[in-house]
């Protein structure tokens, strides 16, 4: 797959991800909303959300950089998920959407001299590949984009999301597939880990462990993240619906209730993206037999219900 694919697929990706999010007349009245929106109103909307990102970015600069997150009422930082400088990482290809180039160019070089992920640290495994991994492999496939960063920057930006994804690998060595959901970045998972692990952080690997296969030849990230994907799906009701906590070491659920929400959210989410991202036929039928589940068993009019995967219950709206 061509870079320049793979960002065309991204496109296509938006573009399916809101008709399917939205559904039927929802999806046709945010359509009608949009189209009525003028150039005027847009370009207000714009330089709204805009001047939002620059004064939380500032801010996060300002009072909280290197620290992973600030905090906004001591105007302090602290560290949530990994000493790694996260909101910096996270925010480094919004910096290019916003049209921040010589920014993302500053930020991108202060991810380099300032990251280091052999830290004796336990992190969310979930968070780590989606904000951190995530958030390298756009930077480093944006700045190939528009030529910025040497070539030497931009190899190490890869580099890092190399390095931290090689620290998540020990969690997916279990007799299921199934992750452990958090390790340490030095010593691998803890003696102390729970096997219990949500089925969004155990599903949500697809696309930035399969784009890294695909930069590096390295199938291992493709491997055991559709390993994973397949032990849920195999682990399934005979509605095809998953419940939403799992045990990694037996694939037995220790919560049961079906939901498109909080702890399964994703799931979904990632099967439909990687089933378009990368034209792949066994994300996209799972996807399709997930999302026929839902439709049939969880949704009640214009609501979603959670819903116990043998009874169908209705639980919480």
């Amino acid at each position: 797959l061509a870079k320049g694919d793979m960002r065309q697929r991204c496109c296509a990706l938006l573009v399916t991800l809101i008709a399917v999010a939205c559904g039927g007349r929802v999806a046709t009245t945010a359509l009608e909303d949009a189209l009525s929106f003028s150039t005027v109103d847009a370009a207000r909307a714009r330089d709204s959300v805009r001047a939002m990102f620059t004064h939380s970015y500032s801010s996060y600069m300002k009072y909280a950089f290197p620290k992973d997150e600030l905090q906004p009422l001591s105007c302090t930082g602290h560290d949530t998920w990994g000493s790694c400088a996260l909101t910096l990482i996270d925010s480094l290809d919004t910096l290019l959407v916003m049209g921040y180039r010589d920014e993302f160019v500053h930020a991108a070089r202060s991810v380099l001299q300032t990251v280091n992920f052999n830290r004796d640290k336990n992190v969310s495994i979930f968070e780590t590949n989606i904000r951190v991994v995530g958030g390298l492999l756009s930077a480093h496939l944006l700045s190939s984009q528009f030529s910025l960063l040497t070539e030497d920057e931009r190899a190490q930006l890869l580099g890092l999301a190399v390095d931290v994804a090689k620290r998540l690998l020990p969690a997916f060595d279990t007799p299921t597939g199934l992750p452990y959901g958090t390790v340490n970045l030095r010593h691998g998972v803890p003696p102390e880990e729970t096997p219990i692990v949500c089925t969004a952080c155990a599903s949500s690997f697809s696309l930035e462990f399969g784009i890294l296969s695909l930069l590096t030849g390295d199938q291992r990230f493709e491997q055991v993240a559709r390993r994973a994907v397949r032990g849920l799906w195999s682990a399934r009701s005979d509605l095809n619906l998953l419940g939403n906590h799992i045990n990694c070491s037996n694939a037995r659920w220790s919560a049961s209730d079906a939901t498109i929400g909080s702890s399964m959210d994703s799931f979904y989410e990632y099967l439909l993206k990687a089933s378009i991202l990368f034209n792949d036929a066994e994300y996209q039928q799972l996807f399709l037999d997930a999302y026929a589940a839902a439709i049939k068993h969880l949704k009640q009019g214009d609501w979603y219900t959670s819903a116990s995967t043998l009874s169908l219950h209705a639980s919480v709206t």
